[in-house]
């Protein structure tokens, strides 16, 4: 299967979702959109994979590919690509799906648990979760679930986390993909995001709970691999990563 994913900045990747796709035999295009590198045509890809960035969907007049990024999603969703995102890959989802995206009432940044909906229960995209799990977050905005959509899972500061919608659509607000390094990453270029607040951590507390990664990483892979078999066939193993521009 080959696999596209959208970079808005050079400090987010795809952190564990590159170790995933490559033991699957899977290969991985990207498009450093930040770079001014034009998305690729639809028949280059299967999956679509939206990641994160600090900037907002309505940011536009900084970011003039934004507008570009959302009619390309639009149009793979329109073709029945299989696309997911991640954070602001979610939130950019969710707009073009007709959703509203908006300001949180508490950024939420750090190590918190999520819990599944009770419409989770039973959604094949969520099978073999545990009902309740830790994840490591990082946003300030919210969205709403699109119509049509459903909401498998929510946190105390954020009431949608994961949204499915049709078979093989899902937005995920929280980063089950995080790493040590990526984590890193964001502390070291996005630090003036921190500050007091209900669901803020600490960089010491986000810092001592690299221990829980290892917990993380078999999530993602039960969610990836529940999405590409309900909409592709089982997943075979073995294979490559590759980094490329368009």
């Amino acid at each position: 299967m080959k696999i596209h994913w959208l970079q808005h900045v050079p400090f987010e990747g795809l952190g564990t979702i590159s170790r995933w796709a490559g033991e699957r035999g899977y290969t991985i295009e990207g498009t450093r959109l930040f770079e001014g590198a034009p998305p690729p045509s639809l028949d280059e890809f299967e999956m679509l994979v939206v990641m994160g960035g600090p900037m907002g969907v309505g940011d536009e007049n900084t970011y003039s590919w934004i507008n570009v990024e959302k009619r390309f999603i639009e149009r793979a969703i329109g073709v029945g690509k299989c696309v997911v995102g991640v954070c602001l890959g979610a939130q950019l989802i969710a707009e073009v799906l007709g959703a509203r995206v908006y300001r949180a009432h508490h950024r939420e940044i750090g190590w918190f648990p999520v819990s599944l909906t009770a419409e989770a229960h039973g959604d094949p995209t969520l099978e073999g979760f545990p009902s309740s799990f830790e994840s490591f977050h990082w946003h300030g905005d919210t969205f709403d679930v699109p119509e049509g959509g459903r909401c498998l899972a929510g946190s105390e500061a954020c009431e949608n986390q994961i949204f499915a919608y049709d078979d093989g659509i899902v937005g995920l607000q929280c980063h089950l993909e995080a790493t040590a390094e990526s984590i890193q990453a964001l502390l070291e270029n996005c630090h003036d995001e921190l500050g007091p607040g209900m669901f803020v951590q600490s960089e010491n507390e986000m810092r001592d709970g690299f221990g829980k990664i290892a917990r993380m990483r078999p999530l993602l892979d039960v969610f990836l691999d529940n999405l590409v078999r309900r909409r592709f066939g089982r997943p075979s193993a073995g294979g490559r990563s590759v980094f490329t521009e368009n």
